[in-house]
């Protein structure tokens, strides 16, 4: 399992929703997804989105597709400066008899703290590119998803709620693929042979007593080339890269495992659990027993 699996087994997605609007100019909607993560793709026609991300207004048109990170505002009009209604009360009286716009839509929900790796390297609002191997099966999956919702049929629901799921995935694999090559996260990290070879070792064993000479020997570096190139790449040392890991390994055992605080730190690389608690509260702000609470209240919740 590589890297962007580990994190998708672990973030508990809910089952999704998808969505056809086709409306007609002129029309305006707002779209607030607290706790949900969009994908838009514009299958006809063009429109306008605009977010706080943006200085403008960017024009969309037919083939472009967008992944919305959960609570990022945003607006979809045909023209800029249109009336807006809220997205879940739009209905055809709120559009008119012009250019026609069809956008096909996923929402997915899913635990926000196991999927912090995988959303905080990505920007609020990423274009995904179909023209790639993994950005083709997504629109193929999208015509899919359209074609059930048009034709209906027995399991027809069932059907679109399965393929909705797979939407997801797969948005995020095509999402991991667009990455510029120029940017700094550990997934464009994990673009590079040598330092993917390196990380794909801490994660294959995360008890293990790592150090920086070892991990170089691993990607065929120097020491101190290996440390330079994995920080611009990363944008945090490879020793703090496997701090994290081991806090977000312990973070899914405090949530879906009754051990101990003890035990779980010596499956993540800890001697006691006294020193996973010291590194745990200096990141997280709490202690893993107040973290697991929380957790525990906001699942009864």
């Amino acid at each position: 399992m590589d890297l962007v699996d580990t994190v998708l087994s672990t973030m508990s997605i809910r089952p999704s929703r998808y969505a056809r609007l086709s409306v007609g100019a002129p029309w305006g909607i707002s779209v607030r997804s607290p706790g949900y993560a969009r994908l838009l793709l514009v299958a006809e026609g063009s429109c306008w989105l605009g977010t706080k991300a943006f200085d403008e207004p960017q024009l969309l048109v037919a083939g472009d597709c967008y992944l919305v990170q959960s609570n990022v505002e945003f607006t979809l009009q045909d023209a800029p400066g249109r009336a807006l209604v809220d997205c879940d009360s739009l209905s055809e009286t709120h559009s008119g008899e012009g250019e026609r716009t069809v956008i096909l839509s996923g929402r997915f929900s899913f635990d926000i703290a196991a999927a912090g790796p995988l959303f905080d390297a990505l920007p609020p609002l990423l274009r995904i590119d179909l023209g790639n191997a993994a950005g083709r099966s997504l629109r193929a999956t999208f015509d899919l998803l359209d074609a059930e919702a048009s034709e209906g049929g027995g399991s027809s629901a069932l059907i679109a709620s399965r393929l909705a799921d797979v939407l997801f995935v797969q948005a995020m694999r095509a999402c991991c693929a667009s990455i510029d090559s120029g940017s700094v996260s550990w997934l464009a990290a994990l673009r590079d042979p040598q330092l993917s070879a390196a990380m794909n070792a801490m994660h294959a064993d995360l008890t293990h007593t790592w150090t920086v000479a070892e991990l170089a020997r691993i990607a065929g570096m120097s020491r101190s080339a290996f440390a330079a190139a994995f920080h611009a790449k990363a944008g945090e040392t490879p020793l703090s890269y496997l701090t994290s890991w081991r806090l977000y390994r312990a973070k899914t055992l405090l949530r879906d495992t009754p051990l101990s605080v003890q035990e779980i730190a010596v499956r993540v690389g800890y001697e006691t659990g006294t020193a996973l608690s010291r590194v745990f509260t200096r990141r997280e702000g709490v202690s893993p027993g107040a973290w697991r609470r929380e957790r525990r209240r906001l699942h009864a919740a």
